[in-house]
């Protein structure tokens, strides 16, 4: 009878171990991101499909898909980085610099940071709301 019992526990732990583990380690859900423009205080970002073009003051950037985020609403998407400035660009110039495009979104907001990806550098965070409202001020 004793070790009847403990096989019974035994038996349940291990069902209660299995159930956790794959809970764990399900993947998350992701989402893609609807066409549409969020906008902020110095930044707009246009989605079309699976990538996005941003402008912001004094530079542009792009995105290239696919923009998803996960289930927390999580997201790490690469593109590209341009700074402007007043007057004519360098040829070598024209494609900008890599760039990592990390935040979360929450409802119709949105939390950006844009990274560089080569010297790790951190070029602003911004906060957008689908639909947002627009001032961008361009380096002329």
């Amino acid at each position: 009878m004793f070790s009847e019992k403990r096989t019974k526990l035994l038996v349940l732990i291990c069902l209660v171990l299995v159930i956790a583990v794959s809970a764990a380690s399900r993947p998350r859900k992701m989402q893609r991101l609807s066409a549409g423009g969020w906008g902020g205080p110095h930044i707009r970002i246009q989605v079309e499909g699976s990538s996005a073009t941003i402008d912001y003051d004094c530079a542009h950037g792009t995105i290239t898909g696919p923009l998803t985020f996960d289930s927390k609403g999580r997201f790490s998407w690469r593109g590209t980085h341009m700074r402007e400035g007043p007057g004519p660009i360098r040829v070598d110039q024209e494609s900008g610099s890599p760039a990592t495009y990390t935040g979360s979104i929450k409802g119709d907001k949105m939390t950006l940071t844009v990274t560089l990806t080569d010297s790790k550098q951190v070029v602003d965070t911004f906060t957008l709301t689908r639909g947002g409202k627009v001032r961008i001020f361009k380096c002329k």
